[in-house]
């Protein structure tokens, strides 16, 4: 059998494999961008090689919590990103995305975070994913819909419950997105453009979907209440723990989701 001939060698890279072992030294080759061997590759054939002398060889890195819905259409080099290592972004955290998202005057705070008006273009999910194709960024893309995002696309006024029958139209916008390649949906609870969300407002959107959420403490026993209901995976980032009664009350609720787990 004859031995191929890679498109490229890297020797002597520290190799860290995402599998938790420590690294070793080992070299690593590559064939149409995709790895083809590791080990002693030394006599083998290639078009290019680079010693990387003991230098880190690991897995792209996954940036879970970025606001980057937007630049990696207006910036598609991402060099911010793939300069740290990192080959994935997830966007569309915090409640706010850029699809679906219809604007009939100036982003709401905090959707105005990823951009101008002019710049939300995308009034369903499937012309964002299409918009990300063409840009051809440097990154991989997955994205979740925004829950201020939606609410914004139905309601009239952001700082109230929704209704029925908005809540419903919220859920359709939902189903559709996740049809069209949405890995979930994110909430912003703490910003008040989100934080009159009722709890069946919440329990019917995660019914759709498994819910990646951001919550405050004092949102938190809905989260409880949203997880034994719906069996949803639920998220919690931006969680802050700011002095010892709210250490005290987050341990009760931790102790209380383990219950639900039936991890006690």
């Amino acid at each position: 059998m004859v031995d191929p001939v890679f498109d490229l060698i890297i020797y002597r890279a520290n190799v860290i494999d995402g599998s938790g072992s420590e690294g070793r030294v080992q070299d690593v080759a590559i064939i149409d961008d995709y790895i083809a061997k590791i080990g002693d590759l030394t006599g083998a054939q290639c078009v290019q090689s680079i010693d990387a002398n003991g230098l880190t060889l690991a897995p792209g890195f996954i940036d879970v919590h970025t606001h980057d819905d937007i630049e990696v259409i207006r910036n598609p080099s991402m060099e911010s990103k793939v300069s740290q290592g990192i080959t994935t972004v997830i966007v569309g955290n915090c409640g706010i995305s850029a699809a679906p998202a219809i604007l009939l005057c100036e982003p709401p705070d905090p959707m105005n975070l990823l951009g101008q008006q002019h710049e939300f273009t995308f009034p369903h999910f499937c012309d964002y994913v299409v918009a990300v194709n063409d840009a051809r960024p440097s990154v991989n893309v997955a994205a979740l819909v925004g829950h201020t995002a939606i609410r914004n696309n139905v309601m009239d006024d952001l700082y109230r419950a929704a209704t029925a029958q908005e809540i419903d139209s919220m859920a359709k916008q939902l189903r559709t997105a996740l049809s069209q390649g949405a890995i979930g949906l994110s909430s912003g609870l703490a910003y008040a453009t989100a934080n009159q969300a009722p709890a069946a407002e919440l329990e019917t959107l995660a019914r759709e979907l498994k819910i990646k959420s951001d919550h405050g403490l004092i949102k938190c026993w809905c989260l409880v209440w949203i997880t034994r209901t719906t069996y949803a995976v639920i998220l919690l980032t931006h969680f802050f723990v700011a002095n010892r009664v709210t250490y005290a009350k987050l341990h009760i609720i931790n102790i209380f989701m383990f219950k639900i787990a039936g991890e006690i």
